[in-house]
């Protein structure tokens, strides 16, 4: 189980590098979770199997950013380790909206292939300079309003 953020950078490198085209470089690899804000976690646990069920209902990804692309890889639960390849944008076509840049749980929302509605992922502190990295491949309109505080129409 890798815990160090590192540790499981690489592993989604390792991961990539063997799917990757050749010359393909990784800038910076992000961890997140879908679900509402993380903070509600402490109010979830009061109420008798509410929290549960809401930490099992949650999915992890690692978003890995790209000289080309922007790739999204599912991750362990448990392990936190990467697993399968679930979508792939490219760098200058990332559906990303309502990027909010916050002091501990940032957000951002993902329009996913499929989805019928983008997905919201929160990003700890922990991975604040690689989310700063991967805002880089944002749309311009999202990352230019996300350090306004506002909630903005998607894009």
């Amino acid at each position: 189980m890798a815990i160090r953020r590192a540790t499981q950078k690489q592993q989604v490198m390792e991961r990539l590098a063997s799917v990757a085209p050749p010359g393909e470089q990784f800038i910076a690899c992000v961890h997140s979770e879908t679900g509402p804000s993380p903070w509600l976690n402490a109010l979830f646990d009061r109420i008798p199997g509410l929290g549960l069920a809401i930490a099992l209902t949650r999915k992890y990804y690692f978003f890995t950013l790209t000289n080309t692309s922007v790739v999204v890889n599912s991750a362990s639960r448990w392990t936190n380790r990467p697993g399968d390849v679930v979508a792939s944008f490219p760098r200058h076509n990332f559906p990303v909206t309502k990027y909010n840049r916050a002091a501990v749980w940032s957000k951002f929302y993902v329009h996913f292939p499929n989805a019928s509605k983008p997905t919201r992922l929160n990003v700890h502190r922990y991975w604040r300079n690689e989310l700063d990295q991967l805002s880089s491949a944002f749309p311009v309109a999202v990352t230019a309003q996300a350090g306004q505080g506002s909630q903005y129409p998607a894009a």
